[in-house]
């Protein structure tokens, strides 16, 4: 991949969104290995967050102690917190619930990527054109190997985001959303009746498309996405990808997490729009159905994923009773 193909999101000068209060929230649990290039990524940006929030989830290596020493010099206030130790999604979860409130726009950040120099100044620009309700700014980002040396951008959705695609499937790596305020008082909401831990970044998909808001998907990557044994999830593009999607399907963890999925929708069910959460119960209630009845009511509801190959995977998950 060429120089220009991964350069910061941002190529011009912009004002936009200027007065805003920027807070990057990062969830940690033994990330001393990469955290610091991650700390110093945020402090290099060319519209610097007025706020970093840690959440540590009990880590016992020197996660905490890089932040203390990082917070020292940091040209922004860096606050450190006890995260709940309840699973990865919940220490987001948590994250956004103790947002303070004079922060408009909330940037989520994993522990071991690095930042492109102009990844909050795109997305707060792009945030600042929406004026009313909720909106989630997601987008590609540059897929690297451990050492940064491999390098591939990330598949693009090529699909209109809504709450049928968000039921099969997400759009964009939590690592690449902000959220505007609307966004997240609304995922604070849903943090506080969360009924099983989420994966996280899904979960705002689901809910910010489920109650109507706005999703800009940024084609620019904002950030080297780093590829490691440690990864919760994994990049989502290249055969490795597919495979570890088909091992899930196979061993019941995509159905585990759709699980997951649908009991914190039905927490919040009475905040979806009406349609959502028709879709909603229909989704639940056909999962139980024979296999025929099944497949004919799924096909009734719309729900798809983008491409060829998600679409394959999703009849399959179907039709194998694993969605």
């Amino acid at each position: 991949m060429d120089e220009a193909t991964i350069a910061s999101p941002i190529r011009m000068p912009s004002r936009q969104g200027e007065n805003l209060t920027v807070a990057v929230a990062m969830a940690t649990f033994n990330g001393s290995r990469f955290l610091l290039e991650q700390l110093e990524s945020l402090a290099t940006q060319t519209r610097l967050p007025d706020l970093l929030l840690v959440s540590d989830d009990g880590s016992t290596d020197d996660t905490r102690d890089i932040v203390l020493r990082f917070a020292e010099t940091a040209p922004f206030a860096v606050h450190m917190l006890d995260g709940p130790c309840t699973g990865y999604g919940a220490n987001f979860a948590s994250l956004l619930e103790r947002m303070p409130g004079h922060v408009d726009v909330v940037a989520l950040s994993d522990q071991d990527d690095i930042w492109l120099p102009g990844k909050i100044r795109a997305a707060v620009d792009a945030l600042a054109q929406i004026t009313k309700g909720p909106a989630l700014y997601g987008g590609r980002s540059v897929e690297t190997s451990e050492t940064m040396v491999r390098r591939r951008l990330s598949r693009a959705p090529g699909i209109e985001p809504s709450f049928r695609h968000a039921l099969a499937r997400n759009i964009a790596g939590g690592n690449t959303m902000v959220l505007n305020r609307p966004a997240v008082d609304l995922m604070r909401h849903a943090a506080s009746k969360l009924r099983a831990d989420p994966v996280h970044d899904w979960w705002i998909y689901q809910i910010v498309t489920g109650c109507g808001g706005a999703v800009i998907f940024d084609d620019r990557p904002g950030i080297l996405y780093r590829q490691h044994g440690g990864n919760q999830i994994g990049a989502n593009g290249g055969f490795s990808a597919c495979l570890a999607r088909l091992r899930g399907m196979i061993n019941g963890r995509y159905r585990d997490w759709t699980d997951a999925n649908l009991a914190n929708l039905h927490a919040v069910r009475d905040n979806l729009r009406p349609d959502c959460a028709q879709l909603l119960d229909q989704v639940t209630a056909l999962r139980s159905l024979p296999i025929l009845t099944r497949v004919l009511a799924f096909a009734r509801t719309g729900i798809h994923r983008d491409g060829r190959l998600g679409q394959a995977g999703m009849w399959a998950s179907v039709l194998t009773g694993r969605f």
